[in-house]
C-alpha cells in the first residue's frame, strides 16, 4: 500500500502503524456493543482534550482489537481520514514531535518488555531483601529487649562510647540476646577460641531472631566453617606491599595507612583478619610520623586512603591531626576514609566528627568509602548518618563484598544496591570474597555467578547504582565479561547484557 499520498505528513513508524491497523483481516469479524461503546468514548475524548494520552488510548485500543479479535478500525465505523487527523494532532500536541507510531509500535512495547525484566524482582524483594527501614518496628523490638538485658540506657545506647562499652563480645551475652540453642553456643564458643567476636548492640538489633541464615548474624558472629575450612593460609594481606610503616601501596598515586587494628564490630570475612589481633590498638605517634613521611617524601602520591582496622574508631584528636598532616602536603589532592562504622555503629557520626570532616573536606576533597553488604543495614538511623555525612564530604562511596546467602542472588543485590543509593551512597565496587583467607571459603561466590549478578542490572536499573565487579588479587583486578563480541566491517559487535541482544554499533575511522 502506498502511503506517500495519503498520509503524507506521517512518519515510517505512523505509516506502518495504520498498515497494521488497515489491512485486510480475511473473515469478517463484528465487533461487540461494549466494543464499540469503548471506541466511541475514547474518540471523545481524544478529540475533545488537549491532551496526547486520549489519543494514545484510541490507538492502543485499536491494536488490541486487531491482535485479539482481527477488527480493524472501518468495522468499527472509523475512517482513515479521521484517525489520520488524530495521529497529526498527536504530533503536533508533542513537545519533541514523537509520532503516535513511534509511541504505540516502538515506546510503549520496549517499556512492557523492560516492565517484565524488573517484574519479578518488585514482587519478591520485600520478603526475600527486607531493608532495615522496612524491618524498622520489629528492629525497635529487638533493640528495646538487648537494652533490659545488657541493663543499658537510651543514652548509652545513643552514644557511641556506650555502643563500644556494652559491645557483644561473649557468648554467654550472645546466647541472653539470640536465645541460641545449646550447640549453637558451644560451637560459636569454639571458634571465638581462635577469631574475635564484636557487635555493637546497635547492629545486634538488626538481627531477626529464629533466622538461621540472618546475613546480620552471618557477618558478625563466627561460625564453625571458619575452623574447619582451615588450610594453608596465603601471608597477610598486602605484607608483601608495605613499603614503610602503617603503609601499604599497590599502585604507584595511591596508598592506604592502616592507622588502627580497631573495629566497632569485627565482620566475619574480613579481609584483614590477620591484622587484628586479640587486643586493640591506637598506635604510638612515632608510627603515624613515619608513614605520614614516606608519604611526604614521594611526590607521585596523590590519593591517600585511611583505614584500619576502621578510621572513625580514631578518636578525634587523631583523626583531625592525620587529615590536617595530610592537607598540608602538597602532592596529596585526595583523602579517604574507609569506615564500617555509619551501618555497626551509626551514633559515631555526630557534630564534633562532622565538623572535622568538613574541614578538611573544605581544603582537599574527601571521600568515605563504606562497606554495606545488605540493604538490612539500611536503617533510619544509618541513613541518616549518611545524609549528615553526604554533606560535609565529597563522596560515599560502597565496596559491598558478594557474599553466600548475603547477597548472592539478583533481588538481594539489586535491593542493596537501590537502597543504598536512596540513603546517599553511591555504589562503587563489588569484590569477590577473598581466597587469601581459607576461613571464608563457605562465604565465597563464584565468579561466574558474581557476574551474572552484576550484569543483570544493565538496563534495568539506574546506572549509578550498578557497582564495579572487582577481585584483590595484587591490587583491583575486574571481573566484568567484555560485551564486545568482534566486528563486522567497520562496526563492532556489542551485546545487551540485559537480554543478550547484539547490536551493532559503527566504529570511528
Amino acid at each position: 500500500m502506498n502511503h506517500e499520498a495519503s498520509l503524507p505528513e506521517l512518519d515510517a513508524f505512523t505509516r506502518d502503524l495504520f498498515d497494521e491497523l488497515f489491512c485486510p483481516a480475511g473473515a469478517s469479524n463484528t465487533p461487540t456493543q461494549a466494543e464499540r461503546r469503548t471506541i466511541n468514548e475514547l474518540m471523545q475524548q481524544a478529540r475533545g482534550e488537549g491532551l496526547a494520552k486520549p489519543i494514545v488510548d484510541v490507538f492502543r485500543f485499536l491494536l488490541h482489537l486487531r491482535d485479539e479479535k482481527r477488527l480493524t478500525p472501518r468495522d468499527l465505523g472509523l475512517e482513515k481520514s479521521e484517525l489520520v487527523s488524530l495521529a497529526e494532532h498527536h504530533q503536533a500536541l508533542d513537545e519533541h514531535g514523537v509520532s503516535i507510531g513511534g509511541r504505540c509500535l516502538k515506546a510503549l512495547p520496549i517499556v512492557r518488555e523492560a516492565n517484565a525484566r524488573v517484574a519479578d524482582y518488585l514482587e519478591r524483594h520485600r520478603e526475600e531483601a527486607p531493608t532495615g527501614i522496612e524491618l524498622w518496628d520489629k528492629i525497635c523490638t529487638n533493640r528495646e529487649r538487648i537494652k533490659q538485658i545488657l541493663n543499658m540506657g537510651e543514652d548509652r545506647w545513643n552514644s557511641f562510647g556506650g555502643q563500644l562499652k556494652y559491645a557483644i563480645e561473649s557468648v554467654d551475652t550472645l546466647s541472653q540476646i539470640m536465645d541460641l540453642p545449646q550447640e549453637t553456643v558451644i560451637e560459636i564458643q569454639r571458634v571465638t577460641r581462635h577469631y574475635r567476636m564484636r557487635l555493637t548492640p546497635y547492629y545486634a538489633s538488626l538481627i531477626m531472631p529464629g533466622a538461621p541464615h540472618d546475613p546480620i548474624m552471618l557477618q558478625s558472629v563466627p561460625t564453625a566453617e571458619m575452623l574447619t575450612n582451615a588450610g594453608s593460609e596465603v601471608p597477610p594481606v598486602a605484607a608483601d606491599h608495605s613499603p614503610a610503616r602503617l603503609i601499604d601501596q599497590f599502585y604507584p598515586r595511591v596508598v592506604a595507612m592502616k592507622a588502627t587494628n580497631m573495629c566497632g564490630m569485627y565482620c566475619t570475612h574480613c579481609l584483614r583478619i590477620a591484622h587484628i589481633g586479640r587486643k586493640d590498638r591506637i598506635y604510638p605517634r612515632e608510627a603515624y610520623t613515619e608513614a605520614l613521611q614516606y608519604i611526604r617524601d614521594n611526590p607521585r602520591i596523590r590519593d591517600v586512603l585511611i583505614t584500619g582496622g576502621d578510621a572513625f574508631v580514631l578518636p578525634n584528636e587523631t583523626l583531625a591531626w592525620i587529615l590536617a598532616e595530610l592537607d598540608h602536603i602538597e602532592h596529596v589532592r585526595l583523602k579517604r576514609l574507609g569506615s564500617r562504622i555509619p551501618v555497626t555503629t551509626p551514633q559515631r557520626i555526630n557534630g564534633e566528627l562532622l565538623d572535622i570532616l568538613g574541614r578538611s573536606n573544605d581544603k582537599k576533597p574527601l571521600r568515605v568509602v563504606t562497606q554495606i553488604n545488605t540493604a538490612r543495614e539500611i536503617t533510619p538511623v544509618s541513613r541518616e548518618a549518611f545524609r549528615k555525612l553526604s554533606g560535609r564530604v565529597s563522596a560515599v562511596l560502597n565496596q559491598a563484598v558478594l557474599l553466600k546467602g548475603i547477597n548472592d542472588s539478583t533481588v538481594k543485590m539489586w535491593k542493596l544496591c537501590e537502597t543504598i543509593q536512596e540513603a546517599y551512597v553511591r555504589p562503587y565496587y563489588v569484590f569477590n570474597c577473598s581466597y587469601r583467607n581459607p576461613q571464608f571459603d563457605h562465604l565465597r561466590v563464584p565468579v561466574e555467578r558474581g557476574r551474572d549478578i552484576i550484569e543483570s542490572m544493565y538496563g534495568n536499573i539506574s546506572g549509578d547504582a550498578i557497582p564495579r565487579y572487582i577481585a584483590t588479587a595484587g591490587g583491583k583486578i575486574p571481573l566484568h565479561r567484555s560485551n564486545v563480541l568482534g566486528r563486522c566491517g567497520s562496526d563492532i559487535i556489542l551485546k545487551k547484557p540485559w537480554d543478550g541482544q547484539e547490536v551493532k554499533y559503527p566504529d570511528a575511522g
